[in-house]
């Protein structure tokens, strides 16, 4: 399996670091090349915030593994036949089958003809031709409302209210957005304020998924890190949180308070006690809380379950309900569905200013519309097929296979990494990676420094030469000073 060429790469690893200095100085040479002529754009020109933004999981890794693709394209010998990319959350990449109802009625909608196909099922072809008769002109090629589709925008809340035991869901708070990145960045630029000491400072957790801090880079607001606790299995610590958020008054204006769950990259499930002190906490100190909560899923550890904030919130009470500010986000591209590329997900706003919400909704018509093919696969994860429907028994068998597959990968990992000398992993609750800290000998270290590299990036650019797989290193998410470790999609099984 990957999890065990990794072991294998990890061994050899202990040996000898030194083959990939000089290939490095190579690199760094032909990455140096600029051109001479005088342009208007140039690197001292440009907006210098861009420059600042940086993106782990696409960066350098990707880019040299891109490169070993074409090299091994070309019959250069390798000590592998494949490039795998563990890099990113992209299932489908790494094996996972599409659930067939969602590509049934995706094909219906991108192609009405098929209607006409006996092949089809009718719950398909019923759904399709629901939401076929929202779009202008009966078709996907047209723009829809800037918020998104109002049917689809009616079946998200209806989800969102069953999902959290009948807490009601309007479809007006609901804004349809281009994955779950989308709504995040819009949400960003909307909380984004002030200069030098009142500058708006934001708390994310450390390790953290790289958008927050490539926005909050392009944005020039302010990162406030409060770190997990790694030898409690990432647990957040509210005492972590106020020591951050104490320490940030002194030069900056924190206001919004970010939470991943379940964790991404570090596979953590919050309990429903800990999400009720992050609500506390950002009710006293007046925080608008921001709940990442795309991989609500993906939950597989015994004794850990998804517990929404927006339900937690309610159940707490007017006291907290009527006050605390929250915006959750959900995507297709994680959970069963893993369908990246289609580019669906939603927001949900709560106890937002209604002034405000008119600038949200202007501000979302600036890009016209998210892609309706991201709004119909949306629609179809949630109101999916009910009992007795021709596709139900189908599609439960096939999401049941699909989240069966990744909780024992998420148990693979943990046991097969924590057999390497020098790796240690905590138990992936839940999300779709491991995060695994890696000792790291001291002479890589040092020769990391002398090429300018994170020792982790160093340990990753190594692994990648060595067997072709892809990782992103620790540094790229955040990490305690003094630790190295490394973000793995979990593996497809090669050997099944």
């Amino acid at each position: 399996s990957l999890l065990d060429l990794i072991l294998r790469s990890w061994k050899l690893s202990l040996i000898d670091w030194s083959p990939l200095v000089n290939q490095d100085r190579n690199v760094a040479g032909k990455m140096s090349q600029n051109g001479t002529t005088d342009r208007i754009l140039t690197l001292d020109s440009m907006n210098p915030s861009i420059k600042k933004v940086e993106y782990a999981v696409r960066g350098p890794i990707v880019t040299r593994a891109v490169e070993m693709e074409k090299e091994l394209k070309q019959g250069v010998k390798k000590p592998f036949t494949e490039v795998i990319k563990a890099n990113i959350g992209d299932a489908h990449a790494m094996g996972q089958k599409p659930i067939t109802f969602l590509r049934q009625v995706s094909a219906l909608c991108a192609y009405p003809e098929l209607l006409n196909d006996n092949k089809f099922p009718e719950d398909a072809k019923q759904k399709a031709v629901r939401v076929l008769q929202a779009c202008g002109g009966q078709s996907i090629g047209s723009y829809s409302a800037s918020q998104g589709i109002e049917i689809i925008r009616q079946d998200v809340a209806k989800y969102i209210e069953k999902r959290d035991g009948g807490i009601p869901s309007s479809a007006d708070d609901i804004y349809l957005s281009t994955g779950a990145s989308d709504s995040i960045v819009t949400m960003l630029k909307l909380l984004v304020a002030g200069e030098g000491a009142c500058r708006t400072g934001v708390l994310i957790p450390i390790p953290q998924y790289p958008l927050y801090s490539a926005a909050l880079a392009e944005l020039r607001a302010v990162q406030v890190n409060y770190f997990l606790d790694e030898e409690n299995c990432w647990a957040l610590d509210i005492k972590e949180l106020r020591r951050s958020l104490e320490e940030a008054r002194k030069h900056c204006n924190p206001k919004v308070l970010c939470i991943i769950n379940p964790g991404n990259p570090t596979g953590q499930v919050q309990s429903r006690k800990c999400i009720e002190d992050v609500i506390r906490f950002a009710a006293e100190e007046k925080l608008f809380l921001m709940a990442d909560e795309v991989y609500q899923d993906n939950v597989y550890a015994k004794g850990c379950a998804f517990h929404s904030f927006k339900k937690v919130l309610f159940e707490m009470g007017p006291k907290y309900s009527d006050v605390v500010e929250l915006a959750s986000f959900h995507s297709t591209s994680k959970g069963f569905m893993g369908e990246c590329g289609f580019r669906g997900g939603y927001m949900e706003v709560v106890n937002m200013d209604l002034a405000v919400k008119a600038q949200l909704t202007k501000l979302v018509s600036v890009r016209l519309c998210p892609p309706v093919t991201g709004q119909v696969v949306l629609d179809v994860v949630v109101n999916p097929p009910q009992p007795g429907d021709p596709s139900y028994k189908q599609f439960v068998a096939e999401k049941q296979v699909v989240l069966g597959d990744l909780a024992e990968k998420a148990r693979l990992t943990e046991e097969i990494l924590n057999q390497a000398p020098g790796i240690r992993c905590n138990p992936v609750q839940g999300a779709m990676y491991s995060f695994p800290r890696i000792h790291i000998p001291e002479r890589a270290v040092r020769l990391a420094k002398e090429e300018g590299q994170a020792p982790d990036m160093f340990f990753c650019m190594k692994l990648l030469e060595e067997t072709g797989i892809c990782v992103v290193p620790g540094s790229g998410f955040g990490q305690r000073e003094g630790t190295h470790h490394f973000r793995m999609l979990q593996p497809r099984l090669l050997n099944k």
